[in-house]
């Protein structure tokens, strides 16, 4: 079965909806290895989603990165893992909608499949996505295939990422697309697309629809170059005559014109602007985190104008200012740059949650559901970060293409909140997944002491009553995982590798050790920080501590804590309250 429903995301109308859906225990001989190699190698010191995709050129050790964030109030954190199989002829296979877990029908099963953890393959290729929605006569009720399925069947089956999207093709227009308008990113260690798709509708004759498919484009991503997507089709113009960095339906044009949705010259032909007009939301809600990203990764700059210069596209009041598909950044990035760009939200920016009375008298940067508000008679937004409250998993895939597929892939992966959660290497060639994201270890309606979403959770949601408090304490424990793995990083590749040179499986057995083991090291010291900050902060104090960190007692008794601090509100929350509750709270 495919894994449980992610919520489908087409974000708000303004005018009309609220938001819709809106320590390393190590084998001996694995860690003899290890050792020896750390004497010798000195290491260097990811509903709503978004997405950034990074080209090699980009990046600062020449990797490929693609990131995710599965934002839905629905799905539970959990690392999804199939193993690679061969098949007899006539082999079927059922297929489940990712969305609802409603059986849609059966399919021809693949000859020969390959391991997938998570949304990448023992092949280093990379399937992530976002949904746009798009016209909404455009979805077709009688598809056998969800966007869900598109992503892991294509995972099992395809080893680059241009044939990654060739299944996906064909998938979709042999046994009908059922999902709404969906952006991709596809890539390998060598090439990243971004590849976006829509259904054609229902047309029924003699019992069958007769437009069964899919319109769809796809580009590269030029080498040295980021792009992100955001729930909201990004292409527009693209060229007709460039195989090599652009792919395309034979109908893609023809379709829109047969069909009175475009009259224009085919060269001025606009992907998203035919099959997914801008709106207010689709502009604040989501292409306002494109807009964020590309500030932070371009340093202040979008391509060449100032990220202020986009401001009014950012806040939905001027669709004809619209963002570049991709930019070259200020520098070239690195894992823990990509990885904190998806903590982001609006930090510094005109559309800062903190900045205002909503976020309370701790800084939150957060608005409870739904996305927007009524007062009086006017609407009003809350604005959408790329961290959020609702995320199930988040990722970063990272492809290396001067290593042994079984040793180049990195599966960085999180569960809840970006901001306050922290990501693990599952190298993905691993031949299981870590019991704390286990599938079935626990769901959204079942707690489990042994999963990671829970305790993820469970720190997350105490650290939301005092954010600026807590926040940067759990950032530091999460910091410190992500930056060590980092640097271990080179150790374990070289480790591997002698173990490859004498066999690959020994190499992948080493591999799964160590990712399954680093993963349960980030669960011991979430629990142990779920301890910690509950002893410190409970009731609203804030316990007093040595320079080593160790709680003070009053001097009498060693059970006892030394007065705590109590240090209220902030200064502008104060003020709000003031103005609020006029003169009954003056002290006389």
């Amino acid at each position: 079965m495919l894994p449980q429903p992610l919520e489908q995301i087409t974000f708000f109308r303004l005018s009309l909806l609220s938001e819709m859906k809106e320590k390393l225990n190590m084998k001996k001989s694995h860690l003899l290895i290890f050792t020896l190699l750390l004497l010798v190698v000195t290491p260097k010191t990811g509903s709503t989603c978004t997405n950034l995709l990074i080209t090699k050129g980009a990046s600062k050790d020449g990797s490929v990165m693609v990131t995710y964030s599965a934002d839905s109030h629905q799905l539970y954190g959990e690392l999804y893992f199939t193993k690679g199989a061969n098949f007899t002829p006539g082999t079927m296979m059922k297929i489940y909608e990712w969305d609802s877990g409603k059986y849609l029908g059966d399919i021809p099963q693949a000859s020969k499949t390959y391991n997938t953890v998570g949304n990448m393959n023992e092949h280093q290729v990379i399937i992530t996505e976002t949904t746009y929605g798009g016209l909404e006569q455009l979805v077709d009720t009688t598809g056998k295939i969800d966007y869900g399925s598109l992503i892991y069947i294509a995972l099992q089956r395809a080893t680059t990422a241009r044939e990654a999207i060739r299944i996906m093709i064909d998938l979709a227009n042999t046994h009908g697309y059922i999902s709404s308008g969906e952006s991709f990113s596809v890539a390998d260690k060598n090439e990243v697309w971004i590849f976006e798709i829509i259904g054609k509708g229902v047309k029924m004759v003699n019992g069958k629809n007769v437009n069964k498919g899919v319109v769809w484009v796809a580009v590269r991503i030029p080498d040295g170059y980021i792009s992100a997507h955001a729930n909201h089709a990004r292409i527009t113009q693209f060229p007709l005559n460039d195989p090599e960095n652009c792919l395309y339906a034979p109908d893609v044009i023809f379709y829109a014109k047969d069909n009175g949705l475009y009259k224009g010259a085919d060269k001025d032909f606009s992907f998203s602007d035919v099959y997914a007009p801008l709106d207010f939301g689709s502009m604040r809600g989501c292409e306002a985190r494109v807009w964020a990203a590309f500030n932070i990764l371009g340093g202040g700059m979008i391509g060449d104008k100032p990220y202020t210069d986009y401001l009014d596209y950012a806040m939905g009041h001027n669709a004809k200012n619209r963002l570049p598909l991709y930019i070259k950044p200020k520098e070239k990035v690195t894992v823990k740059m990509i990885a904190d760009v998806m903590r982001d939200h609006y930090d510094g920016t005109a559309l800062d949650m903190t900045k205002d009375v909503g976020a309370g008298g701790h800084a939150l940067p957060y608005r409870w559901r739904p996305m927007t508000f009524k007062v009086d008679d006017k609407s009003y937004t809350n604005e959408r970060a790329i961290a959020t409250q609702q995320t199930g998993f988040w990722l970063l895939g990272q492809a290396r293409n001067w290593l042994p597929d079984e040793i180049g892939g990195i599966f960085w992966f999180g569960v809840d909140d970006a901001a306050t959660s922290a990501l693990t290497p599952i190298y993905s060639s691993s031949l299981r997944v870590p019991e704390c994201f286990r599938v079935g270890n626990g769901d959204m309606l079942t707690y489990s002491p042994t999963s990671a979403f829970w305790i993820f959770n469970r720190v997350t949601n105490f650290a939301y009553l005092r954010y600026d408090m807590l926040a940067p304490e759990i950032r530091k424990v999460g910091d410190d995982h992500e930056i060590k793995a980092i640097e271990r990083t080179a150790a374990i590749d070289a480790a591997a590798m002698m173990l490859y040179k004498e066999s690959p499986a020994k190499a992948r057995e080493f591999l799964t050790d160590y990712s399954v083991n680093t993963a349960q090291e980030l669960f011991d010291k979430w629990v142990n920080l779920d301890r910690y900050l509950l002893v410190k902060y409970i009731d609203g104090n804030i316990k007093n501590q040595d320079a080593d960190g160790c709680f003070l007692n009053n001097g009498f008794s060693k059970s006892i804590p030394a007065f705590p601090k109590q240090p209220g509100y902030s200064e502008e929350w104060k003020r709000a309250v003031k103005e609020n509750a006029g003169e009954k709270l003056i002290v006389k």
